[in-house]
């Protein structure tokens, strides 16, 4: 089974100079989740991590498998389970590497602190805030393709926290252009999480000198109905509504009623 991260590894490995693979290939590990090998069963939210010595570094080991865990270890092992992004915060911050899928994947590498260090550095360069009105939207014009599928990959994942993003091509009464994401219905204490993934989209395409601006809007703002009009439109996946079927009392229904025993 070939998993996101392996793909990501293959691309990066293929083309060694480029620096945009690279990055995919950070944003695959910092989405991922991944399974840390630990030393004993964790207590409470404490966890002991094994810790090996290769090298000049230390590394913990993870795995974005617990099949692929099991089959280094050569039997089940206590892990604990947690996204990409955490596991290199944590990491980083004790100045320890990550040995990811060692000896069971194509994607078996060794990341130093500094790597994880650079991640985490990168993952923090949260966006910015500002006020503008926009003047006038048209329809998004010269966007790379690696933008807008990092876009779409990152707003797949947003499961429950808004209903749809519209992105469209924008002037500014100043007289700036740029292209604006108009997301709607989305949770008012998920707007700092969305916010923050748009902006990694924007980085992890290697694109961070470019800009893109985020708003929020009600369905009923003026501005969404605009951005329906002329701008491209990614749909949120939903959380499913709990199935609940109704029960009849006996003899409610008077062409079935109750059999008497």
């Amino acid at each position: 089974m070939q998993t996101p991260i392996d793909r990501a590894h293959a691309a990066m490995e293929a083309a060694p100079l480029d620096d945009a693979a690279r990055l995919r290939f950070y944003e695959r590990l910092a989405d991922a989740e991944l399974v840390l090998m630990l030393g004993k069963e964790p207590v409470g939210d404490s966890v002991n991590p094994e810790i090996f010595d290769l090298g000049d570094a230390r590394f913990v080991l993870a795995f974005d498998l617990e099949e692929r865990l099991t089959a280094f270890a050569g039997r089940p092992v206590p892990y604990a389970a947690l996204s990409g992004r955490a596991l290199a915060r944590l990491a980083a911050a004790q100045g320890i590497g990550l040995a990811l899928n060692l000896e069971v994947a194509p994607s078996a590498i060794l990341l130093p602190p500094e790597a994880l260090a650079w991640l985490v550095e990168t993952l923090d360069h949260g966006p910015g805030t500002a006020e503008a009105r926009p003047q006038a939207l048209h329809k998004p014009r010269g966007l790379p393709e690696v933008l807008l599928s990092a876009l779409d990959a990152k707003l797949s994942t947003a499961t429950g926290l808004a209903r749809a993003a519209y992105l469209a091509g924008v002037t500014y009464d100043d007289g700036t252009r740029g292209h604006l994401l108009g997301i709607t219905g989305a949770q008012s204490e998920a707007e700092a999480a969305l916010a923050g993934a748009v902006n990694e989209a924007l980085v992890f395409s290697g694109l961070e000198a470019g800009a893109l601006d985020v708003t929020f809007l009600d369905d009923s703002d003026p501005l969404a109905a605009e951005l329906a009009r002329v701008a491209l439109r990614f749909d949120l996946p939903q959380r499913e509504a709990p199935q609940v079927r109704a029960i009849e009392a006996p003899g409610s229904d008077p062409d079935k009623p109750p059999r008497l025993r």
